[in-house]
């Protein structure tokens, strides 16, 4: 809880402070919120990520102070010599990454995890968590105001509204509670942001080929169980056609979840190694239960999975228990193809696996 965690932010000097691969906006502003709140009072900070920042959040000021871990000296002296290795945004290690795991896990230094995540894993020395809280970001707001909400100033205050602003759908999710609005109130007032040049610096630096990829993802849109449930697809073809990336494809699974009637969204994305499944939805209808059938996990109304498979046995592989995890009936059984025999058996695995946890 806070008590744990902030008596050891202010004692200790030495702070490395990580978050989870492919960073998003509440990763990168819940870093640098505090990365800069420890420097102000006097701490040796390093933040070290596992992978580059996407092009959208680089403007945050501080955010050339991120750097890449790339095996150095200098690196496993930061990580080694720390007192205090701080994750935000993430609770599972193999989310901090293949190269930065290890150093973390097998580090000296005490672990202490800020996350809004669901079901932590237990290295952690201290926690502070919160998985109804609407983002990362909130708890480090927190945690700043806990101690001496003075120290707010532009660029901490910037870096958190710019977290809120990405991890709520720009206020729009069901995480957002009066608290969520005096808090951004309250950065607004003290760090001089503006909403409208933050939003632009975030979401309107669009290139062509983005827009050429969202017009063949959209292409791809399937309604399942009377409209409820949408998915998109998004090929390793199509990434190539159109000159887009896999950071291009951010937010895709948002205009899914728009069509009236759709509560619950998901985006398949194949890879060299496997699918990538982004599970989104929308109020009581949690998904968080379903990605972690799948390996994966995250929050509530907002979870993806990694799966080892092609694309097209992923897509009818997690479309065939969907009625497990959301109670619902398909009006159109045919769609989901037949399983082979080993897929079916890998989806009875995973449903027996966990329906014994």
């Amino acid at each position: 809880m806070i008590e744990d965690v902030l008596p050891l932010l202010l004692e200790k000097k030495r702070f490395v402070i990580t978050t989870h691969v492919r960073p998003d906006g509440d990763a990168i502003g819940s870093q640098l919120a505090l990365g800069q709140f420890l420097r102000k009072l006097g701490k040796q900070v390093a933040m070290i990520n596992n992978d580059a920042l996407p092009d959208n959040l680089a403007w945050l000021p501080g955010a050339d102070a991120i750097e890449i871990f790339n095996s150095s000296v200098a690196h496993h002296e930061h990580i080694g010599e720390a007192d205090v290795i701080v994750v935000v945004d993430t609770n599972a290690l193999n989310r901090v990454g293949k190269k930065l795991a290890r150093p973390v896990k097998n580090s000296g230094a005490l672990k202490v995890l800020i996350d809004h995540h669901t079901e932590p894993e237990t290295w952690f020395d201290h926690t502070y968590i919160c998985d109804t809280a609407s983002s990362t970001a909130e708890l480090i707001y927190e945690l700043i105001t806990a101690h001496n909400a003075d120290l707010i100033d532009s660029s901490i205050a910037q870096a958190l509204y710019a977290a809120i602003l990405t991890d709520t759908g720009s206020f729009r999710y069901s995480s957002v509670t009066p608290t969520v609005h005096r808090i951004v109130a309250d950065l607004l007032e003290r760090g001089s942001v503006a909403p409208a040049a933050v939003y632009a610096a975030l979401y309107e630096m669009r290139s062509p080929q983005w827009v050429r990829l969202l017009s063949q993802v959209l292409d791809t849109l399937t309604l399942r169980f009377d409209g409820v449930l949408s998915y998109l697809i998004i090929a390793r073809r199509v990434l190539q056609d159109t000159g887009g990336t896999t950071e291009d494809t951010e937010g895709f699974v948002s205009y899914g979840l728009a069509i009236e009637g759709v509560r619950v969204a998901l985006i398949f994305t194949e890879t060299l190694r496997g699918t990538k499944v982004s599970f989104r939805s929308k109020g009581d209808l949690h998904v968080h239960e379903w990605a972690r059938a799948f390996g994966g996990g995250g929050h509530r109304n907002a979870s993806g999975a990694f799966i080892r498979r092609p694309l097209e046995v992923v897509i009818d592989t997690v479309m065939a228990s969907a009625p497990r995890y959301l109670g619902l009936s398909d009006d159109e059984p045919g769609n989901d193809g037949v399983l082979s025999p080993e897929d079916a058996d890998y989806l009875s695995t995973l449903l027996d696996m966990k329906s014994q946890q």
